[in-house]
């Protein structure tokens, strides 16, 4: 499941990043008690970060349009 974030702006992207570093971070404690029904979603929530970061840094650099 590819997420796309063309359609946000800066200030969208990075608190939406915040929001999934949250998420990983409480799955990531979830999966220490065993508590996960699905581990693949820690890779999807990571590659998803990486993609918002990449897309922020975009926008840093002026490649992208926010």
């Amino acid at each position: 499941m590819k997420e796309t974030f063309n359609d946000l702006s800066l200030d969208e992207m990075v608190a939406k990043r915040d929001e999934l570093k949250k998420n990983l971070n409480n799955l990531r404690f979830d999966m220490v008690l065993g508590h996960v029904e699905n581990p693949m979603e820690k890779r999807n929530l990571k590659r998803s970060i990486a993609r918002l970061n990449t897309k922020i840094r975009e926008v840093e650099l002026g490649i992208r349009k926010a």
